[in-house]
């Protein structure tokens, strides 16, 4: 063999994706009602270390932050929206006040909802964001209409012990035409057979500390194509390296409460990835013929068996 042939046969080798062993699914270790009751607990601690922006993966000015989420959501004047997992209500009330929106915000947290509260009517914002103490996988039960234009997770959708009622749900108060964005941390991939195990220690370690159950990236899109939203986008967050703040926030709540510590970074594997999806509920008006979703449509019209004006 050559010495080029044997070269690109040692790459291959070293980079080939080998057959790790299996990753086991875990049922979720929590229910909605334990994500409310540790933001009940560690309240304080979360707004003394993030204040009212509770999101990892962040700019160190947070508005830097929340003006690209505007933006990645294309957010516009007079939209009415849904914050699934709202905190103590930072996001909603810059989304309010800086691209004039409606936000009703849900959170399961008695803690945060009070405290909501306060900062909405700190903010005079009573007529723009409106909070309620509720379950995100039921939004339709919690909220006042089915009509929004968005709804949106950041960072609490991995929250969720089940990733495909949360989506549903959202699916049911969206109006025709709106848009679903997640912005949140996904299993990790990895780059080496050896790391499956670290890798999963450390999705375990997250999951019980935090109430999370960090999501497969793959399984949440196969569910979103198969009830028919269009993935409009899937991608990285584009912060500017200069705006990031490198996850020491996360490093900094640790240190202050014990939670999930990292107590020695020589063997440590980074267990996640973040990314935006950002989803379309299909708009159906056949009057559109030439629109680019146009025979996805048609192929939900036809597998579903409906008319247009059933639609």
């Amino acid at each position: 063999m050559d010495s080029k042939n044997l070269s690109l046969t040692m790459f291959e080798n070293l980079f080939k994706k080998k057959s790790p062993a299996a990753i086991e699914k875990q049922e979720p270790s929590h229910q909605p009602k334990d994500v409310g009751a540790f933001y009940d607990q560690y309240n304080d601690a979360f707004l003394k270390v993030y204040g009212e922006v509770i999101q990892a993966f962040r700019t160190y000015d947070v508005a830097k932050l929340l003006d690209y989420q505007i933006e990645a959501m294309e957010l516009k004047p007079g939209m009415k929206v849904v914050d699934a997992g709202c905190g103590v209500c930072g996001p909603a009330i810059h989304f309010a006040k800086h691209a004039d929106v409606e936000v009703h915000a849900v959170t399961i947290s008695q803690e945060q909802f009070n405290r909501s509260k306060e900062r909405i009517a700190a903010a005079g914002m009573e007529d723009k964001v409106f909070v309620y103490l509720g379950d995100y996988h039921e939004l339709s039960s919690t909220l006042p209409s089915k009509d929004f234009d968005r709804v949106y997770f950041l960072e609490s959708f991995g929250h969720s012990p089940y990733h495909h009622k949360a989506i549903d749900s959202a699916w049911k108060v969206l109006k025709s035409g709106g848009v679903l964005y997640i912005k949140d941390l996904f299993r990790r991939e990895p780059l080496l057979p050896e790391h499956v195990p670290a890798i999963e220690r450390e999705i375990k370690k997250i999951n019980d500390a935090y109430r999370y159950n960090i999501a497969d990236l793959y399984e949440v899109l196969q569910h979103i194509r198969k009830e028919g939203w269009i993935l409009s986008k899937l991608k990285t967050v584009d912060l500017p390296m200069s705006d990031f703040e490198n996850l020491t926030i996360s490093n900094e709540f640790q240190e202050l409460t014990g939670i999930a510590k990292i107590e020695g970074w020589d063997d440590y594997v980074f267990p996640i990835d973040f990314f935006e999806l950002h989803c379309i509920k299909p708009e159906f008006d056949l009057s559109n013929g030439l629109d680019k979703y146009f025979l996805q449509n048609l192929m939900y019209m036809k597998v579903h068996g409906k008319k247009e004006e059933e639609l």
